[in-house]
């Protein structure tokens, strides 16, 4: 495989002229990229190698990176997998949900494990396309890794006069935990219904609840349908 890199590189004809355009900066300029982008697909796998070289360089601007890493996906198709999936524990977070969007689009969801992982990741960016990950591919057996997040201090943010508050991302736990059908946590879910403290998540601590019990709670506020999930609970 390194060889036929090497041949690539010294093949392709585009390749010295296509590298020098990954080096700009198109932050005002994207018809300008998009004419980059364009022409690495014209060179499908002739423009592999160049890809190769900017996503694994700090040389170059990190949206340009992220593109190459998605045209890599595009190109090559499942055959990158095994290559992405390395990104998953790079020390630059743009690289690492630049790998988490390009294995989505790809639907490999055979990485659910590494996906788990991140859910932990020190930037939410890449925790909530983590989360975005498991949730589109139903991977039920990460629902506890899930579910951990409600208790990772790095999903709060401090105010002085709220003190400890959610980050939005608290509300796609939630509501990923019903969309995994995590019944699991149902009981918890129901202490956390009739606790006015969580009045903030109350419409997706609903949404679970509703896709966890099968039962539809009625329109109208909260205090109603806080009562029908206290008679649920009680039936139960």
């Amino acid at each position: 495989m390194r060889i036929l890199l090497i041949l690539l590189f010294t093949l392709s004809p585009c390749y010295a002229n296509l590298i020098d355009q990954y080096k700009k900066d198109f932050s005002s300029d994207p018809k300008g990229f998009e004419v980059v982008k364009q022409k690495t697909l014209d060179l499908k796998g002739k423009a592999v190698p160049t890809l190769l070289q900017v996503v694994k360089s700090s040389d170059y601007p990190d949206k340009n990176r992220w593109a190459a890493m998605f045209l890599i996906g595009r190109i090559m198709g499942k055959k990158s997998k095994s290559f992405l999936v390395k990104y998953l524990e790079h020390p630059n977070w743009v690289l690492r949900m630049a790998s988490l969007k390009t294995l989505l689009s790809l639907n490999a969801r055979e990485f659910g494990s590494e996906y788990a992982a991140l859910l932990k990741d020190s930037a939410l960016l890449v925790r909530s396309q983590a989360l975005e990950n498991i949730r589109y591919f139903k991977l039920r057996d990460f629902g506890g890794s899930v579910w951990n997040m409600l208790y990772d201090s790095q999903n709060y943010y401090h105010s002085k006069s709220k003190g400890k508050i959610r980050a939005h991302i608290i509300r796609d736990v939630i509501k990923t935990l019903g969309d995994l059908d995590f019944e699991k946590v149902k009981k918890p879910l129901l202490k956390m219904a009739f606790n006015q403290s969580y009045d903030d998540v109350f419409a997706e601590i609903d949404y679970t609840l509703e896709r966890i019990t099968g039962k539809r709670s009625p329109n109208g506020p909260i205090e109603k349908r806080r009562k029908f999930w206290k008679k649920i609970a009680s039936a139960n």
